[in-house]
């Protein structure tokens, strides 16, 4: 029975941490467009996002990363099997991208709260997808559990990355219209 409240814990965490980290950047998206505003207009929107930005970091998508972390440890010493499977290596390597991904977006954090904007909007539309495509990657193979149906995966995985691209460029000219 722990080890199912564990189990939950740990996929709610995930959650709040994607959530997280999907919103995060879309801040960053509006930010780096309210440098493009009227200047009276520019700084209560760029005082507004650092605030939005700073609660969403540091009270809901850092602690739910180490949640996540801590959470999913424990389910590693409760199943040590788990670690006999070879699915759970290439989840372990996508998880330490998302990773790395918090820590670039931690980077973006400190630039926009030093009123640093070196990427435009389109740029971090296109960051902002990396997350997703490492959910869909994880969730197909941590549900499969299989080679074969990570290969068709994978496969899913780079057909859906090329087509949120496009999707973006669409959108970027659409916008622009």
């Amino acid at each position: 029975m722990q080890f199912l409240y564990i189990k939950s814990l740990h996929i709610i965490f995930v959650v709040t941490w994607f959530a997280g980290l999907f919103y995060i950047v879309r801040l960053f998206i509006y930010h780096a467009e309210a440098n493009e505003k009227p200047e009276a207009e520019r700084i209560i929107l760029f005082k507004q996002f650092k605030h939005m930005e700073r609660l969403l970091w540091y009270v809901i998508t850092w602690p739910s990363a180490i949640l996540t972390l801590i959470f999913g440890t424990w389910i590693l010493f409760i199943v040590p099997s788990y670690l006999q499977a070879e699915y759970m290596y290439i989840k372990l390597a996508l998880v330490f991208i998302l990773y790395l991904y918090q820590f670039s977006c931690h980077y973006l954090f400190r630039l926009f709260k030093n009123d640093t904007i070196k990427y435009t909007s389109t740029q971090l539309r296109m960051w902002n997808e990396l997350p997703t495509l490492l959910l869909v990657a994880i969730v197909f193979l941590i549900v499969s559990k299989n080679t074969l149906n990570m290969v068709w995966g994978t496969v899913g995985f780079f057909g859906l990355t090329i087509l949120l691209f496009v999707a973006i460029k669409m959108y970027k000219r659409l916008r622009e219209k």
